[in-house]
C-alpha cells in the first residue's frame, strides 16, 4: 500500500463533510473522499467534473480531500460518504478487519509503487542491495514486498538492514541515510529525484515476484452497492477519463486554475506521466488480479483468511 505519498494535506476532510453543501437542487449529492490531498492522480475525477459528465449523470459530486490516508475507508464505513479512494493492496486488510467496504471501481489500474535507489550509490541491479540499508514506511506490508523482491533474485531479507524512514522517502535517500527506499511512485517521487539531478535506479515490484495490482481504487459501503447513483458515477468517470487522455493539456489548465498550489514542475510532470495509467473503464474488474493478490496476502500471512472474491470486489453494471 502507498501510505507514504508526498506531504499531508492542509484541508480538513472532517470539516468538509460536516459543512452544509451548496448542491444543485436538481442533482443527487454524491460525496467522494479522496485518498489524500488533491493531486494529479485524481485527474479523471476532475476531468469528469470539468466536462459536465457528472452533471449530465444527474450527480452533484463533491470531491473531499483527506488529511490522513487511513481515514477515507473508515469514514465510508461509518456512512459519511458515498465512495472513497483507497488502494487494492489495502483492500484486503480492510476486509480482514471487518470493514463493510467493497471495491466497485478503479481509477489507476496499473502499479505505481517502486523500489528506488540512486546510481551514485553504486546500485545497478537488485542484487547490489545485499548488505545495504533499505528504507520503508509501512511495517508489515512493505517489509513483505522487500522480502519478496529480494528473494526473487536469491537474497534473503536478513542480508539487508531495514530502516523505518517515517514517510521521508526522498530525503532519506538523498541524504544517504539509506541506500534504497520502497513506496516511491514512478509518476511522482521518481520524477522528483530525476528533476533534482539525482539518477534514480528504479526496480518495479511486479518484475520481482510481487503480483501486479490496481494502484488507486474506488470503495463503496456494502450498504450502498445497489445505490442507483453508483453506476451513474462510474459511467461519468469513464467519460472523464476518455476525454482526459485525448485532451490532457486543456484539463491541466483547468486543474491548475482550481489548484494553483500545484502549478509547479513536479506536479505538471506527474500529470503528463499519468494518462497511460488511468483505467479506461473504471467499473471493469480484473478478477484474476484480485484473486492472485488475495492469495499473495494470505500466503505472506498479512491477512487471516482468503475470502471469496465478492467479499473484496464487485463489478457494477
Amino acid at each position: 500500500m502507498n501510505l507514504n505519498r508526498r506531504r499531508f494535506a492542509t484541508t480538513t476532510a472532517a470539516a468538509a463533510l460536516c459543512a452544509p453543501a451548496l448542491a444543485h437542487t436538481s442533482l443527487t449529492k454524491f460525496t467522494v473522499i479522496l485518498d489524500w490531498f488533491v493531486n494529479p492522480d485524481h485527474a479523471p475525477l476532475f476531468a469528469a467534473k470539468y466536462i459536465g459528465a457528472f452533471d449530465r449523470a444527474g450527480l452533484d459530486v463533491d470531491l473531499v480531500p483527506a488529511t490522513d490516508p487511513d481515514l477515507p475507508p473508515r469514514l465510508l464505513a461509518a456512512g459519511k460518504a458515498d465512495a472513497a479512494l483507497s488502494y487494492q493492496t489495502e483492500l484486503y486488510l480492510l476486509v480482514d478487519a471487518g470493514l463493510p467496504v467493497r471495491r466497485t471501481g478503479t481509477l489507476i489500474d496499473k502499479p505505481l509503487s517502486t523500489l528506488t535507489a540512486l546510481k551514485a550509490g553504486g546500485i545497478a541491479k537488485l542484487t547490489d542491495l545485499k548488505g545495504r540499508k533499505i528504507g520503508y514506511s509501512v511495517a508489515g506490508v512493505e517489509e513483505v514486498l522487500i522480502a519478496t523482491m529480494l528473494e526473487s533474485v536469491g537474497i534473503p531479507l536478513s542480508a539487508v538492514t531495514l530502516v523505518n524512514v517515517n514517510f521521508n522517502l526522498v530525503t532519506s535517500l538523498m541524504s544517504h541515510e539509506v541506500d534504497a527506499v520502497i513506496g516511491t511512485y514512478r509518476t511522482y517521487e521518481d520524477i522528483q529525484l530525476a528533476q533534482s539531478g539525482a539518477e534514480p535506479v528504479i526496480f518495479l515490484p511486479e518484475h520481482y515476484g510481487v503480483p501486479p495490482s490496481d494502484e488507486l481504487i474506488i470503495l463503496s459501503n456494502t450498504a450502498g452497492l445497489s445505490d442507483p447513483a453508483l453506476p451513474k458515477f462510474l459511467n461519468a468517470l469513464r467519460e472523464g477519463a476518455a476525454y482526459l487522455v485525448k485532451n490532457p493539456q486543456p484539463m491541466l489548465q483547468k486543474f491548475l486554475m482550481e489548484n494553483p498550489k500545484l502549478n509547479d514542475p513536479l506536479d505538471i510532470a506527474s500529470w503528463n506521466a499519468l494518462p497511460g495509467y488511468f483505467a479506461t473503464d473504471p467499473a471493469a474488474l480484473n478478477k484474476a488480479r484480485y484473486l492472485a493478490y488475495r492469495d499473495f496476502m494470505r500466503r505472506e500471512k498479512l491477512i487471516k483468511t482468503a475470502k471469496p472474491l465478492s467479499d473484496y470486489a464487485v463489478q457494477i453494471g
